[in-house]
Formats: structure tokens, sequence, C-alpha cells
């Protein structure tokens, strides 16, 4: 059993708000794999990263991607930096999910992420980080969606009915 629908991209895309919204249009269940790795650790990923350091996080993380993705059928949510692990791209790759790759702009995603809260990978210069994360995760993103939506700054629902209507189309 996989995910009906596996949600990619990077942090502001809005992975979480609009896969709660696409599990609801769906009548599916929903998931996060970061609220699963805060759930099981007790901590927040920023927590996470300080205290016990981004291998550690990383390790965490392509474990719980794995389990998720072989034992979760609904509307599933990764991680930003999830597609990083090879182990989780081969299972993304592999689980004949819809794999959707919200593309967002840096003009976009900034106010949505609040880069004064509390973002480890985007120490320093955050639209700088962010920009290099995507650089570095966009080929990734591309390769393993069989879908791609520009989120940009379309609601929720917007977002959510275009997906509806290209899997519908298939």
């Amino acid at each position: 059993m996989a995910p009906q629908f596996v949600l990619i991209g990077p942090p502001g895309a809005g992975k979480t708000s609009i896969g709660r919204h696409l599990a609801r249009a769906m009548k599916m269940d929903f998931a996060d794999t970061d609220s699963i790795i805060e759930e099981e650790q007790g901590k927040s990923i920023a927590q996470l990263f300080i205290d016990d350091g981004e291998p550690f996080f990383r390790q965490i993380e392509e474990r719980v991607c794995l389990e998720t993705l072989q034992d979760f059928a609904g509307v599933l949510s990764l991680g930003g930096g999830a597609v990083l692990s090879a182990n989780v791209a081969a299972a993304i790759e592999n689980c004949g999910s819809n794999v959707i790759f919200l593309d967002v702009t840096l003009a976009v995603a900034a106010p949505r992420i609040g880069f004064n809260r509390d973002r480890p990978l985007l120490l320093g210069n955050p639209r700088q980080q962010w920009q290099k994360l995507m650089d570095e995760r966009r080929p990734i993103y591309e390769s393993l969606a069989t879908l791609r939506i520009m989120a940009g700054d379309r609601s929720v629902s917007e977002v959510v009915n275009e997906i509806v209507a290209m899997v519908d189309a298939k």
C-alpha cells in the first residue's frame, strides 16, 4: 500500500496546507513526515537540528519517509529535503503514487515561511540559502514528479482544484 498522492517541494510551497485540503477533497487521510518526526522525537525539526545535528535528523527523516511511503495510503507531504536521500527518491519513483511537485518562487515562499523563524538550513542570509537549496533540489523534484503545479500566490483551493482536475484527466 502506497500513498495516492505524495507532495514534494521547497519550504514555503504549501505542501502541508495543500495536502490537508487535497486529502479532504479526495476523502483520504493526510500525513506530513515532518509532523510525524516531531511527534516521535518530542521536539521541533529546528530543535532536532540544534540538539542532534542535521545528519541525525536526515537518518530519522529517511526512516520515517520510507516507512510512510510503504504503509500510508492517503495524501503524504514530505519535508523539503527528504528527496536528497537516494533511498527516499528511489522509493518515491517506485511507489506508483501521483507525485506532485509544488513549485514556488522565492518571492512567494519568503512571506509564507517567515525567514525570521527557526529554519536551521536558512541561517545567515535566508533568501540566499533558500535559493541555494532550491537550485540544488529543483532537478530532483522535477525528475520525481508526475505532476508539477505552480503553487505561486494562488489560493489553496485553486491549487487543489487544479490537482484534482489534472488527476481526473489522466
